[in-house]
């Protein structure tokens, strides 16, 4: 078992005492000279478990074997990793010489972790954690982390090939839509032409008007976005009791899809409105 094993995995009997209630007679293996050792646990175990800051519990390697009676110090937060969103573990965190004498384990590691200032302090601390001893083996951290996040980058690529397929669709739906509406002004154009008005006039007329509904449109989705991605994150921190936020609108997102709606509204009523200019006026009446 190695020492982030039990970090995670340490807490297999836990009885919970309330802070007035009298201590429990089993004597503590690792007590410090001023008193009973404390341990901090994480929010998830505190909210399951009725604990507070003050409570004593005992905690043991295995069930049913003496362990050793602690004081809750203090509760920590969950960090926002996304690895650790479906893990349903309790975490506990002890000092090291207390987890030593509770698992037995003695002066053994099964993995630290080493932080170096540079990529050159880096390499020299790879090769020589690599020639200490055999069977020792050094990662990067980068490394590690790119290892553990394939599924995430598989769901990133899934997302955005959505994203491309659905912009795509859009743009085609939003020209059907465009050359409908211009369509249907079919005599409105036709009694602007006969009246001296110039293709370009109307053309620019038609974009124009493409262009803010285009932004209307714009700001209605960043609003109907924020809005979504706030009831997802509110869904699903409270699922999982994690801060990681499950879905994030930031600005690029809202810069790239103003952007984006601009030139396809732009590009949409160009193309609806050179349709129907092109064609002579008198046609347009059905003459």
């Amino acid at each position: 078992m190695s020492i982030r094993t039990a970090l995670l995995l340490i807490l297999v009997a836990l009885r919970a005492t309330n802070a007035q209630a009298p201590t429990s007679p089993i004597a503590p293996r690792s007590a410090a000279p001023g008193g009973t050792r404390s341990i901090a646990i994480d929010s998830r175990l505190a909210a399951d478990a009725k604990l507070r800051v003050g409570d004593r519990v005992v905690v043991s390697s295995e069930p049913g074997v003496a362990g050793d009676t602690v004081v809750i110090a203090g509760i920590v937060q969950r960090s926002a990793d996304p690895a650790e969103v479906a893990r349903a573990e309790y975490r506990i965190r002890l000092h090291l010489d207390h987890l030593q004498g509770l698992l037995g384990y003695g002066d053994r590691v099964d993995r630290f972790a080493v932080r170096t200032r540079d990529a050159r302090s880096a390499r020299e601390a790879i090769s020589r954690i690599d020639a200490a001893a055999y069977g020792f083996r050094a990662h990067r951290s980068a490394d590690v982390a790119v290892e553990t996040s394939k599924t995430f980058a598989v769901v990133s690529r899934f997302h955005r090939a959505i994203g491309v397929i659905t912009i795509v669709a859009s743009a085609i739906f939003l020209l059907c839509i465009m050359l409908l509406k211009v369509d249907e002004r079919r005599r409105d154009v036709a009694a602007l032409r006969l009246i001296g008005c110039s293709a370009r006039t109307i053309v620019g007329s038609v974009v124009l008007e493409a262009a803010a509904i285009a932004v209307l449109g714009s700001l209605a989705g960043v609003a109907v976005g924020g809005a979504a991605s706030w009831i997802v994150n509110q869904h699903y921190q409270a699922v999982y009791r994690t801060p990681l936020r499950f879905s994030i609108v930031t600005g690029d997102i809202v810069l790239l899809a103003v952007a984006l709606s601009l030139v396809l509204g732009l590009a949409a009523g160009w193309l609806a409105a050179r349709r129907l200019v092109r064609t002579p006026p008198l046609a347009l009446f059905g003459r």
